[in-house]
């Protein structure tokens, strides 16, 4: 039979990392998780379209106390921070075959050969 060590200093349990929240057991923000998704979905995992719908669902989640109060504006969603334009990158160079790295010649140096 094995021994029981009962002599164990107390354990201390910390606090979750920022960032880490509850879930939503009670389904209180899940239509708004289901609308964010679904721009997600239909915008190609653009988020920066889906901008206001994820300010939305993270609001939900601290009116139901579901993550701690923060201000929006530095979780990143201030007016300066507002993605006004995009461009996306055509992958021109990769149709023509290019490949990363393969126009380096000569006897390569540095930390890793």
């Amino acid at each position: 039979m094995a021994s029981m060590n009962f002599s164990a200093g107390k354990q201390f349990v910390k606090p979750p990392q920022r960032g880490i929240f509850p879930l939503d057991h009670d389904a209180e923000c899940k239509t708004k998780m289901k609308e964010y998704l679904e721009c997600l979905k239909e915008e190609k995992n653009k988020h920066h379209k889906c901008r206001e719908l994820s300010k939305d669902y993270l609001q939900c989640r601290m009116d139901h106390e579901l993550m701690a109060k923060e201000n929006l504006d530095e979780m990143g969603f201030s007016k300066e921070t507002e993605i006004t334009e995009t461009k996306e990158y055509d992958k021109s160079k990769e149709r023509e075959g290019y490949i990363a790295g393969k126009h380096i010649t000569g006897k390569l140096t540095g930390w890793l050969w």
